[in-house]
Order: C-alpha cells, then sequence, then structure tokens
C-alpha cells in the first residue's frame, strides 16, 4: 500500500472485506516453543492493527535440515499452534524450504468491516496517543545472545511478545478511535513516522511518559543494540526533533527494533482515559498515554 500501511485490504462488499499480510523472522529466544509462540503472535498482529480478525493462517518455514534435528522445528510448530487455538485461527497448511537459516511464520487471512477499517493515515489535531508494550525488546535480545541477560529478564520479554494485540484491538474498536499502528521492526520512530506523514499532523511525545523496559535502558547505556536500531536511526532520524536534553540512550530504544509489540493508538482526548482504563481492566497493564497530536511540524515527531 501506498501509505505503508500495516496489511493490504481486498473490499468484497460494502460490509465486507478480506485483510492479509505476512511475517517471518529468525529466532528472538532460545526456546524452541516460545520462539514459535512470539512468530505467530507478530504475524496476528498487523490484523488486529487495523481493527481486523484474523481467521486462518498458513505456515511460511525454513529449516536448516543437515545441522538441526527436526524436533526443533516440531516443537517450534507445536508452540505456534498453541498461539493460534487461542486466537481462535484456524490452519490451512504452508510452505517449507531447506535453509541455511531457522526462520518462522505466518501468512494470514482476516475480515474486517470496512467502514470500521483503522489505518496509519488518521490521526487528528489534539488526540492523544495511547502505546500497550513496552520498549526495548531488541536491545535486550541482542544482551540475550551475547549472554549478558539473566532468566527474570528474558522472561519479562518472552512474556510481551507473546501476549496478543487482540484485547487492545477490541477495546479500541469500541471506543471508535481514529488511527493504529504497531510498533516492530521499525522501532518506535519508524513506524510512527507514517503516521505523522499520512495524517498529515505533528505529534508530541513524552519520553517520562514511555512503558520501556528497565533492562533495556541500562543496556542501552552499555551501548548494546541490534545492528537494525542503528539502520533505523539512519533512515528515520530527519523525521526526529529534540526538545531538551534527551540522553543518546533513550534515543536508542524509540529507534529499537522490536519483535511483537504494541499497538498505536490514535484518539480523541474525551476517549483516551476511558481506553486506558479498559486497557487495564483486560490485563493490558502498560498501555499508557505518551503523547499527543500536534497541527505542526506537519511529519515531526517531537519528544520532549
Amino acid at each position: 500500500m501506498a501509505s505503508m500501511d500495516n496489511a493490504g485490504v481486498y473490499k468484497l462488499t460494502d460490509d465486507l472485506a478480506i485483510i492479509q499480510s505476512v511475517d517471518f523472522f529468525t529466532p528472538v529466544v532460545d526456546d524452541p516453543y516460545s520462539f514459535g509462540q512470539i512468530a505467530v503472535v507478530n504475524a496476528l498482529s498487523d490484523i488486529y492493527t487495523m481493527g481486523g480478525k484474523p481467521l486462518t493462517a498458513m505456515n511460511i518455514v525454513c529449516f536448516p535440515t543437515e545441522s538441526m534435528d527436526i524436533s526443533v522445528l516440531q516443537t517450534i510448530l507445536q508452540g505456534g499452534a498453541s498461539k493460534m487455538v487461542e486466537a481462535k485461527v484456524i490452519l490451512l497448511g504452508g510452505h517449507s524450504i531447506d535453509d541455511t537459516e531457522l526462520k518462522y511464520g505466518l501468512s494470514v487471512t482476516g475480515t474486517i468491516n470496512p467502514k470500521k477499517l483503522l489505518t496509519n493515515s488518521g490521526a487528528k489535531i489534539g488526540d492523544k496517543l495511547i502505546l500497550t508494550k513496552p520498549l526495548g525488546i531488541g536491545i535486550i535480545s541482542t544482551a540475550l545472545k551475547q549472554g549478558l541477560a539473566d532468566k527474570e529478564t528474558v522472561a519479562k520479554i518472552t512474556k510481551s511478545m507473546l501476549t496478543l494485540n487482540d484485547k487492545a484491538s477490541e477495546l479500541m474498536q469500541e471506543v471508535r478511535v481514529h488511527a493504529c499502528t504497531d510498533i516492530t521492526g521499525f522501532g518506535f520512530i519508524g513506524h510512527t513516522v507514517p503516521l505523522v506523514q499520512n495524517s498529515r499532523v505533528g505529534i508530541n511525545i513524552d519520553l517520562a511518559a514511555l512503558p520501556v523496559f528497565p533492562e533495556a535502558i541500562e543496556f542501552a547505556r552499555q551501548g548494546i543494540g541490534p545492528g537494525g536500531l542503528q539502520r533505523n536511526r539512519e533512515f528515520y532520524s530527519p523525521h526526529l526533533r529534540i526538545s531538551g536534553n534527551v540522553p543518546k540512550y533513550m534515543l536508542d530504544i524509540l529507534f529499537d527494533p522490536q519483535t511483537s509489540g504494541g499497538l498505536l493508538i490514535s484518539l480523541a482526548p474525551a476517549k483516551a482515559e476511558r481506553l486506558l482504563g479498559k486497557l487495564k481492566q483486560a490485563g493490558v497493564t502498560d498501555a499508557a498515554i505518551i503523547g499527543e497530536v500536534v497541527k505542526e511540524p506537519v511529519g515531526v515527531i517531537t519528544v520532549k
């Protein structure tokens, strides 16, 4: 889509459209079962982001048959299947190839009423912004690969990545929000840029209000981060304006690529506290109001 939205939508009737997306990646945790779960949750997120209901999926598998035991793949697929059951998604099949590097994910098809479709183009001046999951997963995942993250920290980010965005999606539809995107591989800034550009607005972010894993801050202070963080910084920095004294390690977190991240929701101020309360009651406990939509500068994210 020209708007760089989260999924493709094909209108069938005035009240029904199909919504499709595909996503797969290499392992972000050591446990095969958890990796399978995370990959599925991540793939389903694009459907939830646009307000849709995922219905069917097909597995996408790249597996190194010569260097890895097939039981690992079986465990990955079992983990993925468990999350599809939780999401009430039917697995129709899939495709696998022999590859030197393990990868897993899904092609997902869902449905939506076109009149209720949410995009990253509808933010309105005065809107409040809600983020539903903490940032810092990419930084902590890198620390894990370097043997620096302890079990408790890994368990914390794994729990976040395993959490479906279904509840947040349902609740935001109930209160009729203006726009939504999810925060994944391009990081917080990278996924917010299309929102401000397509909506022809600016955004002010309250850095102190952002939900962030505390461990990610500590690792970022040490200069730990994935390669994608620097690529995100190089590409999206022109759209970022800093107001005040923002430390470099916090900028790293803003550009940090996320896996199975949360939703960024734009909605009228009068509805923001109500939605936040509903999210908390539904178990989305890290959700927070983190900024607002402003008239200008258009296409710029200002962090204070």
